[in-house]
């Protein structure tokens, strides 16, 4: 299916799900995939020949992630996602809200530094490399929520109600670096929120939840602002094909309730995490102070008991 242009010669029958699900392969995307999974696969198959364990919940997570990816960019949705904005919205929702979730819930990160072996005394080997990208100024620029917060609103904004929407769905490599973009601004947005991997930045878990809360309320304004437009206001989708027998408008409005309605459900996933990553912190802090007070006899407790005993004491 030729991508050329800014798809409005695409010649499509009307949409169906089972037509959007056919697959239609885009190279790039498939490419970034395979080698996604790959890797991945590659560090798990490390770990596990010299014996140490990796959750099979966190393989699940990445590999629903990448299939997230491939399920948006490698079927006609990303045909359709060119000529119709309510699908292009769907593609959008995914690459930048879900998919970031699901891959970073796979801690790829943590299994890299835990796969690749350390370079050795005054060398320098890939696992240092990704260290000290972790700890550079850049990095702790770029995972601030002073930067992330405000370049994810951006993204929905700066690029919809610009031209530079319109440039960059106008040609191949501009729809591909738009796509890109939207799945590295969810990475870096819910890297710091989700704080599965290690980073510069590690907030606490309300934090957390506010730096979420902060930037969602945007996804569902911009939703409002495209449903309640009286003429279409992305110049690349004002007139669709004849072929697909849809009206721009209409169109936008279910684009706009699309991105209403998504806003729900990374906060949903998000906020599970956060209390189950929250639980089990209080859990193991709870038997780590069992275990410090079977070796000490509880002192502890043996001393708030005697400082009660003075008081009472004092009082009598």
């Amino acid at each position: 299916m030729d991508h050329s242009g800014h798809g409005m010669n695409m010649d499509l029958p009307p949409f169906t799900l089972g037509r959007g699900l056919e697959l239609s392969v885009e190279p790039f995307f498939l490419t970034g995939c395979i080698l996604a999974l790959a890797l991945y696969g590659y560090g798990v198959v490390r770990l596990r020949r010299r014996g140490d364990g990796w959750p099979v919940s966190r393989i699940v997570f990445f590999t629903v992630g990448v299939l997230s990816i491939a399920l948006v960019m490698c079927t006609k949705l990303n045909d359709y996602g060119m000529v119709m904005f309510s699908v292009h919205m769907v593609q959008h929702m995914v690459i930048s809200m879900l998919s970031p979730i699901l891959l970073l819930l796979g801690a790829p990160v943590t299994l890299a530094l835990r796969a690749l072996p350390p370079a050795g005394r005054g060398r320098t080997g890939p696992r240092e490399l990704l260290l000290k990208l972790l700890h550079s100024r850049y990095m702790k620029i770029i995972s601030h929520p002073v930067f992330t917060i405000p370049l994810f609103i951006a993204s929905l904004y700066a690029l919809y109600f610009t031209p530079i929407f319109d440039f960059l769905m106008s040609s191949k490599p501009g729809h591909l670096g738009m796509m890109v973009h939207f799945l590295a601004v969810g990475l870096v947005f819910f890297w710091p929120i989700m704080g599965v991997d290690p980073g510069p930045h590690r907030p606490g878990y309300l934090m957390r939840m506010l730096e979420l809360f902060a930037g969602m309320p945007f996804h569902a304004f911009f939703g409002i602002a495209l449903m309640m437009a009286s003429t279409p206001m992305v110049k690349t989708y004002e007139n669709p094909p004849a072929s697909l027998g849809i009206d721009a408008l209409s169109d936008q409005n279910w684009a706009g309730g699309i991105a209403w309605a998504f806003s729900e459900i990374p906060s949903v996933l998000v906020l599970i995490a956060l209390v189950y990553q929250w639980y089990n912190s209080e859990q193991r802090a709870a038997r780590r102070s069992d275990r410090a007070a079977d070796r000490d006899g509880d002192k502890e407790l043996a001393a708030y008991n005697a400082y009660l005993a003075s008081l009472q004491a004092r009082g009598q």
